[in-house]
């Protein structure tokens, strides 16, 4: 019995040897692939970043070139492009605004402009402020100024529909709405999702292109971001038709005319060379506006 036991043990010990030094054996193998396994991976993933990399800068050039064939006529503001702030529910501000054209809201009254510190003109027609360079308006003031601000305000809501009814657009969803460091030739541009800049964006091209920005969603400007114009292009044909809200971030700069659906945000030292066109209201905080629209005379339009 004895003998036969040892005879199990010793098979036993065999077996077991042979089983670790196959599990050795394969771990060496393992390890010593592993390095080649990894570096193939790495440089696969390199491949794929380049190829990233090369699409995302082929989009960008194709931004400036195959957008800028494509010429469309800029949205008419009509009476509305006599404004530099236009809405129908007020206007608010704190800090030390700059305003450089003129502030309109219907159908709400003056009391919905709010820290300008106005003085009413002798005509009771539009009031003054030392934050606008310019003439402030509201529904409650004398004739012709009632009609002048219905007749802006409907243009202002035909222009929205107008920019948002474009079709054919030259670019959907670039960037999936995030678009910052674009540089963007004139076209016509369609988001179904929010907008966002976090630091740069800039227009290219000359002084007759023109771009219109169909958004879904809201616009993000973030905070001390800078949007730039190049090539001649000018902020009185860009147009930002938004349907969600607009925010500038704290010292932010941005060109263009925004056709807004609802609420605009300018937070602390932000800045606007355009209009703003709001079917609620604008609030400023310390912001400086410069308007830069067109003003259409052939419809009565006097700035």
């Amino acid at each position: 019995m004895m003998l036969i036991g040892t005879n199990n043990n010793n098979k036993t010990t065999t077996l077991t040897a042979t089983v670790w030094l196959l599990l050795t054996t394969s771990m060496l193998v393992l390890l010593s692939v592993m390095p080649t396994m990894v570096e193939g991976q790495q440089q696969q993933q390199q491949v794929l970043q380049q190829e990233k990399q090369q699409q995302h800068g082929n989009l960008r050039r194709s931004l400036m070139t195959t957008a800028s064939a494509s010429s469309i006529d800029p949205v008419k503001l009509l009476t509305a492009g006599k404004f530099a702030i236009l809405t129908k529910t007020g206007v608010t501000t704190t800090g030390v605004t700059s305003v450089k054209g003129d502030i309109g809201t219907s159908p709400i009254v003056s009391t919905a402009l709010t820290g300008f510190g106005m003085i009413i003109d002798s005509s009771g027609e539009f009031s003054t402020s030392s934050f606008v360079t310019g003439e402030l308006y509201a529904a409650d003031y004398s004739d012709p100024t009632p009609t002048m601000l219905t007749t802006a305000v409907l243009d202002m809501q035909q222009a929205y529909i107008n920019a948002s009814d474009r079709s054919n657009p030259d670019f959907t969803e670039i960037g999936a709405g995030q678009i910052n460091g674009y540089t963007l030739g004139q076209g016509l541009y369609k988001w179904g999702t929010d907008v966002g800049i976090t630091s740069s964006l800039t227009f290219n091209g000359d002084s007759d292109s023109v771009w219109i920005l169909q958004i879904a969603g809201d616009v993000t400007i973030g905070s001390g971001a800078k949007i730039a114009l190049s090539g001649g292009a000018k902020a009185e044909n860009i147009f930002w038709q938004v349907g969600g809200a607009t925010t500038f971030g704290t010292t932010s700069h941005v060109e263009g005319v925004f056709l807004g659906k609802t609420g605009i945000v300018f937070q602390t030292g932000s800045t606007l060379n355009g209009a703003v066109l709001a079917q609620t209201a604008v609030t400023l905080d310390a912001a400086t506006i410069v308007k830069k629209s067109v003003c259409d005379n052939t419809v009565g339009c006097q700035e």
